[in-house]
């Protein structure tokens, strides 16, 4: 992988880890801002409204300027808002500090994912994604933990303050170690603008897009409320749920390693794979949450088929459209969707069916998501014949050309047609 694929992990890295950073700490946060915990919680969901619905604007926003000097700018913005977090004194500005990196990250997170798979050949661009990807991972592995370590010792602003000093680093090593990249590969900014909008105008896109929300949602119905499982259903001490999820965090790594090295061959397996083992792992879980080992095993299963699936979900886009910024930060807003309605429809479940209830709403997301995906499983078993994979609708996209190829606005063909989108994808 090229060097500027790592350092967008970088960056991501740094900013997935002030997202985590509120989770971590939200006693102290609240006792800081001398506000109740839902108040700190309504940050957290803040941060992924601000994903979800400011990060595609500024992502427009950027578009016409070169890939390199939009990343700065959008270091400079999320600068901004983590330094107006590091020192608030209130409520307000804290809420404006997390609406304005979370806007930030997000236009950020498309950017970078669309510059990895653009700096390798076509055939690298699952696996450039899983590395760019992999400061999301790192952020659950050693972010989160860091930060909360941090704010624990030394106070909760020393986090927003770290956070800062790790994404300056990231940008010094971005603007002096990242060549000059073109906006396009064809055309001016107009033509980019023209271009990233039109391919929203195919319905499959959309339907990507759901899956996307879906596989994400099924997992974090789980994740965001492992904490209670373990420790009120499971019989884990407090302090060991830590561990436990430093050990999911690195489960995460392997697992996005893993579908990062398959996503660009095998993209339609990898999903339908990943959505079948990730329904089982849940179902898993809640059955046998009240067993301390069982519990591990499968919370640890979880890690490997759940948001690794991201590289796979990544190619599916860049398949049905284009590897466009705006596109990818839509996509990111459809994966913060699926968070907010995993975790929300968890937590209304809660109440009248107990704490392992959320896990069996990722069940339900998990077979939807594998609903989703049954207009490409018909198509490749259509196209299979044309290509001698008769009988193999798992068959990949190997030697074809990459979706950034494809004549923009044209009706989407049958995959492996023209090139644009490819069986299995």
């Amino acid at each position: 992988m090229p060097l500027t694929v790592y350092l967008m992990a970088a960056g991501i890295f740094s900013m997935v880890t002030s997202e985590f950073l509120v989770a971590g700490l939200m006693p102290q946060i609240a006792a800081g801002l001398d506000v109740s915990l839902s108040q700190v919680g309504y940050l957290v969901t803040a941060f992924a409204a601000a994903m979800a619905v400011g990060g595609p604007l500024l992502s427009a926003a950027v578009l016409r300027l070169r890939p390199k000097r939009a990343l700065m700018l959008l270091f400079g913005v999320f600068l901004a808002g983590n330094v107006l977090a590091a020192v608030a004194t209130g409520y307000p500005a804290m809420l404006v500090a997390r609406l304005v990196t979370g806007t930030a990250s997000s236009a950020f997170l498309g950017t970078a994912v669309s510059l990895s798979m653009r700096v390798v050949p076509g055939g690298q661009a699952g696996r450039a994604a899983s590395v760019a990807l992999n400061g999301l991972m790192l952020g659950t592995l050693l972010g989160l933990p860091l930060s909360t370590f941090i704010g624990e010792r030394y106070g909760w602003r020393s986090a927003f303050w770290a956070v800062t000093a790790m994404t300056v680093l990231a940008a010094a090593l971005t603007l002096f170690l990242v060549p000059r990249t073109e906006r396009q590969e064809s055309g001016s900014a107009t033509g980019g603008m023209r271009q990233e909008l039109g391919v929203f105008r195919n319905p499959r896109l959309w339907l990507v897009f759901l899956t996307s929300t879906m596989v994400i949602g099924a997992t974090f119905s789980a994740f965001s409320y492992f904490n209670p499982i373990l420790t009120e259903v499971s019989g884990f001490s407090s302090g060991s749920v830590p561990l436990l999820l430093v050990a999911y965090g690195a489960a995460n790594l392997v697992g996005n390693t893993v579908v990062g090295r398959l996503a660009d061959r095998h993209t339609l397996a990898v999903m339908v794979v990943g959505l079948l083992a990730n329904g089982v792992f849940l179902a898993g879980f809640a059955l046998l949450a009240d067993v301390p080992a069982g519990a591990v095993v499968f919370m640890l299963a979880i890690g490997l088929a759940g948001i690794t699936l991201n590289p796979a979900m990544v190619t599916r886009v860049q398949r049905a459209a284009d590897n466009g910024p705006l596109v990818n930060t839509m996509h990111s807003s459809f994966i913060t969707l699926g968070i907010i309605i995993g975790s929300a429809l968890g937590g209304a479940a809660i109440p009248h069916f107990g704490l392992v209830s959320p896990v069996w709403i990722g069940v339900g997301m998990a077979a939807l998501g594998l609903v989703t995906l049954l207009p490409d499983l018909a198509r490749a078993r259509r196209s299979a014949p044309a290509d001698g994979t008769a009988g193999k609708p798992w068959a990949g996209a190997a030697g074809m050309p990459s979706a950034g190829t494809a004549a923009v606005g044209a009706p989407a063909p049958v995959e492996g047609a023209d090139g644009r989108t490819t069986v299995g994808c």
